[in-house]
């Protein structure tokens, strides 16, 4: 029963080791055509363009 239990536990622990990091995109204003580069919305009138990026400067 020990070693199930200490199995299930390794086992929970490696789960989060394996998440990737948020994307980042570029989201457009709807009013003023403003772009901020964000890993979420800021806020309502903002729509997020398609291509995802792995950094904080939107960069390929």
């Amino acid at each position: 029963m020990k070693r199930i239990l200490a199995a299930l536990l390794a086992l929970g622990c490696l789960a989060p080791a394996t998440a990737a990091p948020a994307a980042w995109y570029w989201w457009v204003s709807r009013t003023t055509g403003q772009r901020v580069c964000s890993q979420t919305s800021p806020g309502e009138g903002w729509l997020h363009e398609k291509r995802a990026y792995d950094n904080s400067r939107c960069e390929a």
